[in-house]
Order: structure tokens, then sequence, then C-alpha cells
């Protein structure tokens, strides 16, 4: 899974790979080179006092440091700049794959974990990357090159590699094998703490009010216990690896030493060779070390790459219809003749959720027309916030079609109904920037005159001038610096100012009052008297005038006409007008 996911990032810097290897292989060679002429400088030069080779010998030593520096630095500089552009390009996969999901993809993984998955898990990959190109690349050469220039220094000597590399590469490869389970473990316990925090962050106001701040401590210290838990066994398996790697590096060292002082004693070798080879030795295991060392951190990252892969993977959300823009377009026109380019309808949609067993709605047919405002009432849970998410399709039905302007919305180019359809959605959200900033999401290129328009019908406009910067006061995340009536009043401006067809209003009075409510529904009635108004709404005042008013009951139309018509033909709807209202009052 790893190889998969970096294959195709890794392919663009190919070049710096390859620069990478032929400064490895450089750096390997001088490397290599330090200890035969450092066993020359000893046994050649010192032992047989020969100034002139010392000197010569420890120049040719310098240069062979120097340029081992060199590769070095350069190596480290062409691989973080490669590892980082990796996750550069990662974390841009990730985050334009989520921004293409559906609602219900979204909520399949969770924002807790496509947060992690974008940040933490990326950056596992990408220090994987890094180690693999600075320590990893080298390793082989430098193991290989160092049995080769060990033997070339005293074969009976290298009888011990025999012995002690294998051990070093079983405690070595039983500790990665055993790596795996924690490393899944430790992200998991990621994701587990941040759904934890995200929830206790957004709920404090009830945690709070409810006095369950001992509950929720509890909550999260047992989050974060059971991640310390998981990232301690990984940790331990990381810190057994040295000390272990080091205990067989030094029990040969010693038989190492104890054989070769044999051998010297014996005058069978000269003690530069026996120096050179303690250092071919050193060369060698640590090499192994440090290629253990990504081995290592490998099982988390091949975890972290499976977390990725899985969301870029994941379902997109509706495609892009391949006709183009223009054939759809006159596709429109001679479907739909002389109909309005807002005139929406529902034709026999039907929608259900992965899991769920029975469809949220079926069988529904409605119609909206320009210059109306057609209501969608019903009880919680009969699927008015579903029909809405229809015509952006922010969900696609199973069955049936949602057609905009005589035209299913899945043949629209998403720019298209982009245009013709504003949102205002059942939870006003506001985006970290200013007001101004926010409300031409609507519209990038509105005017200020634009916006204080939008202001205005929003009845938004007082508090909004009231304010020390007035549009360009600061809006923080969620817009949680206002209050829900004041986000949802920006919320309905910025639909405003995008002056769609088609106006979608979920529920959008529930946090205004009375007063409010009635001068907003009035000013709206003016503005959007061409186009076409689809309003969810909970309570009976807020569409009791509407032109039309549809009843869904457990996901299908239980009635549909004017409010005195269903007071004496819906009983569902009637109910719900006496919930909220006396007989009189309902007359």
């Amino acid at each position: 899974m790893l190889i998969r996911l970096l294959r195709p990032r890794l392919r663009p810097h190919l070049r710096s790979i390859a620069l990478v290897g032929a400064l490895q292989i450089a750096q390997a060679v001088a490397a290599l080179t330090l200890p035969t002429l450092n066993a020359r400088l000893v046994d050649d030069g010192v032992l047989k006092g020969d100034a002139g080779l010392v000197l010569r010998t420890g120049g040719l030593m310098l240069a062979g440091t120097a340029a081992q520096v060199l590769c070095s630095a350069t190596v480290g500089f062409l691989a973080a700049r490669t590892a980082l552009a990796v996750g550069r390009d990662l974390r841009t996969a990730v985050f334009t794959r989520v921004q293409g999901f559906s609602v219900r993809e979204v909520g399949r993984f969770g924002v807790p974990s496509l947060v992690t998955r974008t940040v933490n898990d990326v950056q596992q990959v990408q220090t994987v990357v890094l180690m693999a190109l600075t320590g990893l690349a080298a390793a082989p050469m430098m193991c290989a090159g160092g049995v080769v220039m060990a033997l070339r220094q005293d074969a009976r000597l290298s009888a011990l590699l025999l012995v002690a590399l294998p051990a070093l590469l079983g405690v070595l490869g039983m500790l990665v094998r055993r790596a795996r389970v924690p490393a899944q473990g430790v992200q998991e316990g990621v994701d587990a703490v941040n759904r934890v925090l995200r929830e206790q962050i957004a709920g404090v106001r009830v945690i709070r009010a409810f006095a369950r701040d001992r509950h929720e401590r509890g909550r999260f210290a047992a989050a974060n216990t059971g991640l310390m838990e998981m990232s301690v066994r990984a940790s331990r398996l990381m810190m057994t690896l040295f000390p272990a790697g080091m205990l067989v590096a030094n029990l040969s060292s010693v038989a190492l030493l104890w054989i070769g002082g044999h051998l010297v004693d014996e005058g069978s070798t000269g003690i530069g060779s026996l120096i050179a080879f303690l250092n071919y030795f050193a060369l060698i295991f640590g090499s192994a070390l440090l290629a253990t060392f990504t081995f290592l951190a490998a099982p988390r990252a091949q975890v972290s790459a499976g977390r990725v892969q899985e969301v870029l993977d994941g379902s997109p959300a509706p495609a892009a219809p391949t006709a183009p823009a223009v054939s759809v377009a006159r596709k429109a026109s001679a479907s739909s003749g002389s109909r309005h380019p807002g005139l929406l309808e529902f034709r026999d949609v039907r929608v259900r959720y992965p899991g769920a067993e029975l469809p949220v709605l079926r069988g529904v047919n409605l119609v909206a027309r320009p210059g109306e405002t057609t209501a969608v009432v019903g009880s919680t849970g009969a699927g008015k916030t579903t029909l809405l998410s229809l015509v952006p399709r922010l969900l696609d039905p199973e069955g049936g079609a949602v057609r905009v302007g005589g035209v299913d919305v899945a043949e629209l180019p998403p720019e298209a109904l982009v245009r013709a359809v504003g949102l205002v959605p059942q939870r006003p959200y506001l985006f970290s920037g200013t007001i101004a900033s926010n409300l031409r999401y609507g519209d990038p290129d509105a005017t200020d005159a634009d916006l204080w328009h939008a202001l205005e019908i929003a009845q938004a406009r007082d508090f909004v001038a009231a304010l020390p910067d007035g549009l360009d006061t600061v809006v923080g995340q969620g817009g949680g610096s206002l209050s829900g009536g004041q986000r949802q009043r920006i919320t309905i401006a910025r639909a405003l100012v995008a002056r769609p067809a088609i106006y979608l209003f979920d529920d959008p009075f529930s946090a205004l009052d009375p007063v409010t409510e009635h001068a907003l529904r009035a000013a709206l009635a003016d503005e959007t008297r061409d186009a076409t108004v689809l309003m969810v709404a909970q309570r009976v005042p807020s569409v009791r005038h509407a032109d039309r008013i549809v009843v869904l009951d457990e996901g299908r139309v239980a009635g549909e006409g004017g409010h005195r018509e269903l007071m004496a033909t819906c009983g569902v709807y009637r109910e719900i007008v006496l919930s909220q209202l006396t007989e009189e009052e309902a007359a």
C-alpha cells in the first residue's frame, strides 16, 4: 500500500532521487575508503616512521572526509525537499478528494478521522520517505561494500561476520515484525482523541449546562490513556531496537578484539588492518541499525498509507456530466420550451442512506415554480433536509430525478447548478475571515453596495453597521464571535448576494425572534418575487402564508395545498399546526 501510494507522487522527483542515489554512492565510496587509508597510514606510515606517507595519506583522508560531508549535506537537502514535496502533494490530494465527497461519505469517515488522515497520517508517510532517502538508500551499499573491504583486510576476521550479521538481522527483524500492531493502535488512538476533543469543544456549553465536566474528563482520559499505552508499546519497540543492536555489535567487537589481538600478537595481521576492520565492522552494523530504524518506522507509515489511500479511494460526490455545458443548455432549452430556468421538479424521488432499513424519501413528487414560495413541513426525520440536499447534489437519489429548468441536475454542469441554486443550511456556518469575505462566497465580484443591500434584506444591516469595522469585522471560525441569530441572517445575506434562480431555505428563521422574522419574511418576499423559493420550516407561522405547503410524513408526501385547505384535508398538517397554535390562531 505504501508503494502504491508513493509511486505516482515520487515520479515527478525521479531526477532528484537519481541524484540522491549517485551522491549516496559517492558518499559510500568515500566512507569505505577512509578505513583502508587509515590502515595504510598506521602500518606503513606511523609504525615505519614515514612522515611523508602520513602527510600524503592524511591529506587524502581529509579530502575524502570533505567529499563525504559535502555529499551528505546535498543528500539531506534533496531528500528533505523531495519528502516535503511528497507530503504537500498527498495533503493536496486528500484535501481535494474530501472536498469532492458526498455528505454520506464524509459521515462514513468522520471529520476527526479525516483531519487525522490529512495531517498526521501524511506526516508519517512523509517521514518514512525522508528516512528512506537519507538512510535506507545508502545502507545496502555500505553493508555490501563494508563486507567486501573487510574481507580484503583479513579473511579470517571476516568469519565473525557470518555469526554477527545473522544474529543482528534476526533480532532487528523480530522487532520490526512486532511493530505493525502497535502502529495501527497509535493511529486509531489519535483518531479517538481527536473525536472526543472535537465533541467536547463543540459541545462545551451543553457539558457545562448539564454539569458533565467530570464525565467528559473521564472520556478524554480514557481515550488519552489508550493512545498513551499504544504509543508506549510502539516506543518500547523503538527503544529496544538500539540497545539490542548495540548489544550484538559490542559483543561482536569484543570477540573481534580478542581474536584480532591474538593475530596481531602472532604477526599474522597488522594493527592498522585491525583498526580498519573495526571501522568496517562499525560501518556495517551502523548501516544495518539505520536501515532498521527506517523499517521500524515503515509499519506505522504502512498503516498511515492505507488510511490515506482509503480516503483517496473513497466514493466521490456525484460526478459532473460528460456532455459539454453548451449541449446541456441546448437540451434544457429544447426540453423545457418556455419554462423558466428556476423551475424545480422532483419526480418519484427515492433516497436511502447506507445501512438504513427504509428509505428516507419514497416516491416524492413535487414542483416548485418561479415566483412562488413552496414550504415543506413535517415531523422530525420526515426527510425535509434530505429533500433540499438533492437539489445542489449534496446527495443523489437512488431512484427518480430532480430537474432544474427541465434538465436533470445530474446532467447540469456544476458551475451552472451552483449559479442556479442558493442554499441557506439548517446550521449556519461562517468561515474565518471578515463579514465581507463570507458574503462574497455568494458572488466573489459583488460590490460593497451589493453586500449592504443583501444585509438590509436579511435584517442584518444595523448590527453590522454598528460593528467597529463594519464589513471588515473579523469573524472567527464557524462565526463563534456572533450570536446564532446574527450568523443566520448573514448566511441568508450570503445566498442573496448570489441572486440565484432557486433559493433553498432550510429552517432559516429558527434563531430569530418573531419581530425580526416577520420583517425578514416581508423583505424576502419582495426580493425573491421572480425566483423559486423552497423553504423548510418547523414553525407554522413561518409557512402558513406560503403559496403552497407540502407536508412530508415518513418520507412521503402526505398533503399539498394552502394552509386552510390542508387544515381541512390533511390530518398530519392539522396535528402539526395544533401542536403549536390554538384553533383560533390556526384559523
